[in-house]
């Protein structure tokens, strides 16, 4: 049984930083792709940061150079390191686990299998 356990969100002013903590657990696959998502009210759900088994990262454009997805294998923790936090950054943040692919690439976001409950992110202008 996969359980992802988000933690760390929280409200924090413009320019503040946040940490976003993900414990997995039951994780089936040998090469997996980790990812956060979020999804502001009304809008549709968006991935925000992905890593790999092999630590290759990628980001959403919107938070390059700003956040920060690692991870800890011998915590089985996936994090998100949010600096220079925007008002555009509110919203629930959710911890996904995949398989990744055979081109070792991560799947799009309806074939991640596992979710955490989600962690809110509230910043103010």
């Amino acid at each position: 049984q996969v359980q992802l356990v988000e933690s760390g969100g929280g409200s924090v002013q413009s320019g503040g930083s946040l940490r976003l903590s993900c414990a997995a657990s039951g994780y089936p696959y040998a090469t997996y792709c980790m990812a956060w998502f979020r999804q502001a009210p009304g809008m549709e759900r968006e991935g925000v940061a992905t890593i790999d088994s092999f630590g290759s990262t990628s980001y959403a454009n919107s938070v390059k150079g700003r956040f920060t997805i690692s991870q800890d294998n011998a915590k089985n923790t996936l994090y998100l390191q949010m600096n220079s936090l925007e008002p555009e950054d509110t919203a629930m943040y959710y911890c996904a686990a995949g398989e990744l692919g055979s081109d070792y690439d991560c799947p799009p976001l309806a074939d991640f299998d596992y979710w955490g409950q989600g962690t809110q992110v509230t910043v103010s202008s």
